[in-house]
């Protein structure tokens, strides 16, 4: 008798039209597909239920985090989200959501019988609690969006502390050659943002989107700042302000449970805004924009840190991911970098530079998913098993993501210029970045080190 692995094999087969890229072994302990692939482990029939009433990534995904499908321990996780993702791609996924009709077709009516002979057919599968509900209200109202950020940042610090290490920065790192280590390259990372800010000591900095304050607190303790930090992530702002009393900082910081359009205590020097922008939405970007511009004092910089989707074709209707929206990012956006930069200058922005860091932030990725799978017991109990595969998922995926190009993300650098046009910047970029008055860091790179060495190479 053929076995359910087979049988599945062979039927996902002529769905697709194409050979499987990876190998299925089910619960009846039946394997099929291309012998050495990645292998996919099918527990229960329960997997089959959520690719019947799901059947693209979103399903694969609750498969997943509900425990009902597993990686193979002997897989390479990025191996198999690499011949996940060549799938996708060559594959028409209208064929895979058949109607109706389609249904009383040869193909379709193979498909049910399959179906039914291993069980599948059946009510749908519970919804994982990890995944995000239906968002109550208008998209990108100040409620709404605090519902959002709340579920993916206020899942426990502790939790968050284990994947990005101790440095608790939630955005790319900045490799260089003396950064070994996350905590090097992130801290390299802080220091740029610094120096392209033009940071001194006496300004005031505004962070938009603070995560648990560590920008802020590298501000003040190297660059002599006062800082306002704002979130929306009740854990994030509990623990900023414990780090920064810790950091004996209380008297330069300030964190503050709020949105970025609740603000009014302008003017600021400087303004950072570091992997918050993703969060505003397409139809909030301008407003977004104009009240940072509102904020900025004239001459002082932004530095806007952001992921960007590669531009659509003519006539091609962007699509968020399902995962990504329904797992990690609800309501989140990416817009290519070039409507960003238009949107920053229709608010009023010069904008003077836009560096890539695309490649650094794949880095990052692999480097937070190695601190979660090396803790995994300890994070599956911070927060749960479901929660650390979507973290793991997610992360991995990004990290193929960033590396193929269809990712990236990219520091672009703003001035609100004075009334007669000037921008305070010298004239070249080495110089803007060497030119930054704060104070040498006790440790790691800062203004003169080996990364100005590097920096300082770089064509102006």
């Amino acid at each position: 008798m053929t076995g359910t692995a087979e049988q599945l094999a062979s039927v996902l087969t002529e769905l697709l039209g194409t050979e499987l890229p990876v190998r299925l072994r089910t619960w009846d302990g039946s394997q099929a597909g291309p012998p050495g692939a990645p292998m996919l482990v099918l527990r229960n029939r329960r997997a089959l239920r959520h690719l019947i009433w799901r059947p693209d990534e979103l399903g694969l995904a609750r498969a997943y985090v509900s425990g009902d499908l597993e990686i193979d321990p002997g897989t390479d996780l990025y191996e198999l989200l690499t011949a996940v993702v060549r799938l996708v791609e060559r594959t028409d996924t209208v064929t895979l959501r058949p109607g109706a009709r389609e249904l009383l077709g040869p193909q379709g009516r193979r498909l049910l019988r399959t179906a039914t002979t291993l069980g599948a057919i059946g009510p749908r599968p519970p919804l994982p609690p990890e995944e995000a509900r239906r968002l109550k209200g208008s998209r990108h109202s100040l409620g709404r969006d605090r519902t959002a950020i709340s579920h993916h940042y206020d899942v426990g610090n502790d939790f968050y502390r284990l994947v990005l290490g101790p440095s608790l920065v939630y955005s790319c790192a900045y490799w260089t050659p003396e950064s070994s280590t996350l905590e090097q390259a992130q801290e390299a990372k802080l220091d740029l943002i610094c120096r392209k800010l033009g940071l001194r000591p006496g300004m005031r900095l505004l962070d938009v989107g603070c995560g648990w304050g560590s920008l802020l607190l590298h501000a003040a303790r190297h660059y002599g700042v006062t800082g306002v930090g704002i979130t929306l992530s009740e854990e994030q702002a509990r623990g900023a302000r414990e780090r920064i009393a810790e950091a004996g900082l209380a008297e330069q910081l300030t964190t503050r449970l709020q949105d970025y359009r609740e603000v009014v205590d302008g003017p600021f020097d400087a303004i950072s805004s570091v992997g918050m922008a993703e969060h505003v939405g397409t139809e909030q970007y301008r407003r977004y924009a104009g009240l940072l511009y509102g904020l900025l004092a004239p001459g002082g910089r932004l530095l806007n840190h952001q992921i960007a989707r590669r531009p659509s074709a003519p006539g091609e209707r962007y699509r968020t991911s399902p995962f990504i929206t329904a797992y990690v990012f609800p309501d989140g956006d990416l817009s290519p970098v070039g409507e960003t930069v238009s949107l920053l200058e229709q608010a009023g922005f010069e904008v003077r530079d836009v560096e890539s860091l695309r490649e650094h932030y794949a880095l990052t990725l692999r480097a937070w998913v190695s601190n979660l799978e090396s803790d995994w017991d300890r994070a599956t109990a911070l927060t749960s098993t479901g929660r650390a595969r979507v973290w793991r998922l997610y992360m991995a995926a990004s990290a193929l993501a960033f590396e193929e190009n269809r990712i990236g993300v990219n520091q672009v650098l703003a001035v609100r210029t004075t009334a007669d046009g000037g921008s305070g910047l010298p004239g070249t970029r080495a110089a803007w970045l060497t030119a930054a008055g704060g104070q040498q860091p006790a440790q790691g790179p800062g203004p003169g080190s080996a990364l100005d060495s590097e920096l300082s190479s770089e064509p102006a």
